[in-house]
């Protein structure tokens, strides 16, 4: 898996541009509305990939905040650094296994993970370490891909992901890794599931589906 994302580092943020029409920042952005933070606040950005949400996580900390945003995949944070280098607070991109944070009980308002989620080798382990690190009353915001369930969106959704997606990647020059993200997505829970889940890590969870039940941004705010 690591390998896999230290490959497709240098063609990641194009691609998530042309898979999306570029509505990932917009995404994005409304993740970070749900986090809940202000200027002076500690936030996490976990699974961080080339830094996207964690520099919108550094617009809303400011002045005074500080952003931690960890990966696993060193090719992914070395361009993290290159985006961070203007941000308007301090961004610290380091490795991490989102398996065991390296993170004191309670250290950040928020913690955030966007399409990081299904790449959690422990969904549930992974979920209950952002519930650690997180104050009580802070938030666990998770943005990630779901499958629509009415026609006609599922109908192209099944088209677009299962054979056109595949396609760009071999275009791209690595089919297997384009395979990969609809399976993914696929084994990846339901919205009600990954609620669920996420309150037995000690989180009131809401969810909200948008992009016509493509996407979902799940947030819990630690009891």
């Amino acid at each position: 898996m690591r390998a896999m994302f230290d490959r497709i580092a240098g063609y990641y943020d194009v691609m998530n541009s042309v898979m999306t029409a570029g509505l990932h920042h917009k995404w994005r952005r409304r993740a970070v509305d749900l986090a809940r933070v202000g200027p002076g606040d500690r936030a996490l950005d976990v699974a961080t990939g080339t830094g996207d949400l964690a520099l919108e996580l550094a617009a809303r900390v400011a002045p005074g905040g500080e952003v931690i945003a960890s990966d696993f995949s060193e090719e992914m944070l070395s361009r993290a650094r290159a985006k961070g280098a203007d941000a308007p607070v301090a961004v610290t991109f380091e490795w991490a296994n989102a398996m065991a944070l390296p993170y004191a009980d309670g250290e950040f308002a928020t913690a955030t993970v966007g399409f990081g989620a299904r790449n959690f080798s422990d969904l549930d382990r992974g979920l209950a370490e952002m519930a650690r690190v997180v104050r009580p009353g802070g938030t666990v915001v998770v943005l990630e891909i779901t499958t629509p369930t009415r026609p006609p969106l599922s109908s192209f959704y099944r088209l677009w992901f299962d054979r056109v997606v595949p396609l760009i990647g071999k275009v791209a020059g690595d089919p297997q890794a384009y395979a990969y993200l609809p399976n993914s997505v696929k084994r990846f829970p339901a919205p009600a599931e990954l609620a669920a889940r996420m309150d037995v890590c000690g989180l009131d969870v809401r969810y909200i589906l948008t992009a016509g039940g493509i996407i979902a941004l799940h947030v819990g705010t630690k009891r």
